[in-house]
């Protein structure tokens, strides 16, 4: 596969990209296959997010940047009647379809249980979360703004850009999806600047720690809780040195 731009490129903005040629095959053999210690992490932390929700008591919420990851989207259900599967790339939203008509890989289901392990209000199986998933092929920066009740974003606003201004513009895009009030829950690569797949091809990054997280969210949440987890080791090397969580409320 080419690359979408060579290593002497300067830093690339999300429009400079081809997304649609998202190498989805070689993105999830890398990171999804089986069930992390990363991803276990970012399940428990999210799960205790979505307990706060009685069942069913979310309208309406939207998952920024889907991509072809389905845990969060599953985690969702626990709390939510509608979910909003966000993606640009036709190449994820091709695959999100087919998941949700066809039902999902075997490999998500031990994402599934874990999920479920810790939210018991979850649907008995995956397919039945996933029906409640919508998928809009759309970009994460022009969602319309005071939408959603609650809103998801994971590894996606410092993985499309390489600009720190417009790393800050996707975030702000994230906070402005939900009605003042409304809930957030998220999570960062740390660290990780340009990255490249199994395929060969490159993609962009932007670095951000905790400060960085803080600094972009705090003047626009009534309440936020930053929090982190180290690096797996049996994840892929992109140059990262950990995951930033996070967890709000819109003022």
């Amino acid at each position: 596969m080419e690359d979408p731009f060579p290593d002497r490129s300067p830093r690339f903005r999300n429009d400079d990209v081809d997304w649609d040629r998202w190498p989805v095959g070689d993105y999830l053999s890398e990171n999804y296959r089986r069930l992390h210690r990363a991803d276990a992490s970012v399940i428990d932390h999210h799960s205790a997010f979505y307990a706060q929700f009685p069942a069913d008591s979310i309208a309406r919420s939207v998952e920024l940047g889907a991509g072809p990851n389905l845990y969060p989207l599953m985690l969702a259900a626990a709390a939510c009647r509608r979910i909003e599967a966000v993606e640009r790339s036709a190449a994820n939203v091709a695959y999100l379809r087919s998941q949700l008509d066809d039902g999902p890989d075997e490999t998500w289901l031990p994402f599934y249980t874990r999920c479920r392990r810790h939210n018991p209000a979850l649907p008995p199986t995956a397919a039945q979360a996933l029906a409640r998933v919508h998928v809009v092929r759309s970009d994460a920066r022009s969602v319309p703004p005071d939408t959603y009740d609650l809103a998801s974003m994971n590894f996606v606003a410092e993985s499309i850009t390489e600009n720190g201004p417009e790393f800050a513009e996707v975030c702000r895009a994230f906070v402005r999806s939900v009605r003042p009030g409304g809930h957030l829950v998220a999570a960062f690569m740390e660290n990780m600047g340009r990255y490249q797949l199994g395929d060969g091809s490159h993609w962009p990054g932007y670095p951000v720690d905790e400060a960085r997280i803080r600094q972009v969210f705090a003047p626009h949440l009534a309440t936020i809780a930053v929090t982190r987890i180290d690096a797996d080791p049996a994840l892929p090397d992109y140059g990262y040195s950990g995951m930033v969580l996070l967890a709000g409320r819109r003022r």
